[in-house]
């Protein structure tokens, strides 16, 4: 039996997003649009994305990423949360988000979710 890749799931009014080992395109895809709909269905403004067993990806992944976010921001405004295992990943992150309302943790998941729960004041980027 393969390992899931991939879980999302509503969790306590945050979208919980759970990615492990190598990013491909399709699973970049299926993740964005399961995301938004979710965001949609749900009403769900926050997402946590669980990337702390995922691979770094190339940058071709993170180029598509920022299309795919700046196409997204016209119909959609997410507030969105990374817990990551490294610097590298935190970097890619960053770069595949942009401008948005984001902040990156280091193996931190719990002040990830307390950072989600606190009122939105802007964009961060931090």
């Amino acid at each position: 039996m393969a390992l899931q890749q991939l879980w999302i799931e509503p969790v306590g009014g945050i979208i919980v997003a759970r990615i492990r080992g190598e990013l491909t395109e399709a699973l970049l895809r299926e993740c964005q649009d399961r995301v938004v709909s979710l965001a949609r269905d749900t009403q769900y403004s926050r997402v946590l994305y669980d990337t702390l067993e995922l691979e770094a990806p190339g940058i071709d992944l993170v180029i598509l990423q920022q299309k795919m976010v700046e196409s997204e921001l016209q119909s959609i405004n997410l507030r969105r949360a990374f817990v990551v295992q490294n610097t590298r990943v935190a970097y890619l992150a960053r770069l595949g988000f942009g401008e948005g309302d984001h902040r990156v943790f280091y193996n931190d998941l719990a002040a990830a979710l307390s950072w989600l729960q606190e009122p939105a004041t802007g964009a961060s980027g931090a």
